[in-house]
C-alpha cells in the first residue's frame, strides 16, 4: 500500500467503497501501487498492468494491454473506437464489485501474465488512419504542406489526422486544418487545443496528453469538452497510459479543478 495514493480513495465520492473493494483486490496481487496521471496504477518491474479511475456513470478497472486478454466473460470494454490496447472491466456499485471479485482476481492474474510474457499490443500504422478530404485536397494544393506532413514523425502525424477527422462537419475540419497548417509547415506537433478545439502553443514543461505524476499538485489543463478533442489524438500514439488517462478526462470533471498536493518525503 503506497500512502501517496490514500488521497484518491478518500474523494472518490459516490464510488468510495467500491474503489476501496478494489484497491484491496488490487493490494492482494501484490503489484507495485503507485500514482500515475492522478490515479492509482498497479505495475510489474515499472511497467503498467492496470489501474484504478472514476467517471460519472461508474468506476473502473482499466488494463493496459486489455486487448491481449481472453476475456472469456466477455466484461471487457473498449472506451471508444480510437481505444487501440487499453480495456475496461466497470462498476456501478460496490455489491457489482463484490459479485465479480473472482473474475477480476482472474482477469488481473492474466493480466500480469502476459506481462511477464512480454507481449505487445500491435498498433495501426499511420497509413492505416483515415485522412480527411479536405486534407487530402490541401496537401495536393500545396507541395510544401505536404513535404512538411511527411516528414512528421509517424505519431505526430497520426496527431493531426485524427484531431482533423474527429470533427463531424466538413467546415469544421477545413478550420481545424488551417489552423494547424503553420505547425505542420514548422515541423511540431499540434498544439494545446482550447474550448473550440483550435490548436494552441504546448508548453514544453506539459506533456502532449496530461500533467505527469510528478507534477500531479498543478492545476490540470484538461476540462472535460477540451478533454474530448484530444481523445484521439492521443489514442493513436501507442501510449497506452495517455490514451487511458486522457479518456478518463473526458468524462470525469475533476481533472478541470485543482488536484491535492501529494506531501514529499
Amino acid at each position: 500500500m503506497n500512502p501517496k495514493v490514500d488521497w484518491y480513495f478518500a474523494k472518490a465520492g459516490k464510488w468510495q467503497e467500491a474503489v476501496e473493494k478494489l484497491r484491496t483486490i488490487a493490494l492482494d496481487s501484490q503489484l507495485t501501487e503507485e500514482l500515475k496521471w492522478g490515479c492509482p496504477c498497479y505495475t510489474l518491474k515499472g511497467s503498467n498492468v492496470f489501474l484504478i479511475h472514476c467517471f460519472k456513470e461508474y468506476c473502473a478497472l482499466l488494463f493496459h494491454k486489455g486487448t491481449l486478454l481472453k476475456d472469456d466473460a466477455g466484461i471487457l470494454v473498449q472506451q471508444t473506437k480510437n481505444v487501440q490496447s487499453a480495456r475496461q472491466i466497470r462498476f456501478t456499485s460496490l455489491q457489482d464489485v463484490k459479485k465479480m471479485e473472482r473474475m477480476v482476481k482472474s482477469y488481473i492474474h492474466e493480466a500480469i501474465e502476459v506481462e511477464k510474457a512480454g507481449l505487445k499490443v500491435e498498433f495501426k500504422k499511420t497509413q492505416e488512419f483515415d485522412m480527411p478530404e479536405e486534407f487530402k485536397v490541401k496537401l495536393k494544393k500545396m507541395p510544401a504542406l505536404k513535404k512538411a506532413f511527411a516528414a512528421l514523425t509517424p505519431g505526430r502525424q497520426r496527431g493531426y489526422l485524427l484531431h482533423f477527422s474527429s470533427a463531424k462537419q466538413a467546415k469544421t475540419r477545413e478550420a481545424r486544418i488551417d489552423k494547424c497548417m503553420e505547425r505542420i509547415l514548422q515541423g511540431k506537433r499540434i498544439g494545446r487545443l482550447n474550448h473550440r478545439g483550435d490548436a494552441r502553443t504546448l508548453p514544453q514543461s506539459f506533456p502532449a496528453c496530461l500533467p505527469s505524476s510528478s507534477s500531479i499538485s498543478q492545476r490540470a489543463w484538461v476540462n472535460s469538452s477540451l478533454a474530448r478533442s484530444r481523445i484521439a489524438c492521443v489514442c493513436a500514439t501507442g501510449v497506452t497510459a495517455g490514451c487511458a488517462m486522457l479518456l478518463m478526462s473526458a468524462s470525469n470533471v475533476a481533472w478541470a479543478r485543482p488536484m491535492p498536493k501529494v506531501p514529499r518525503r
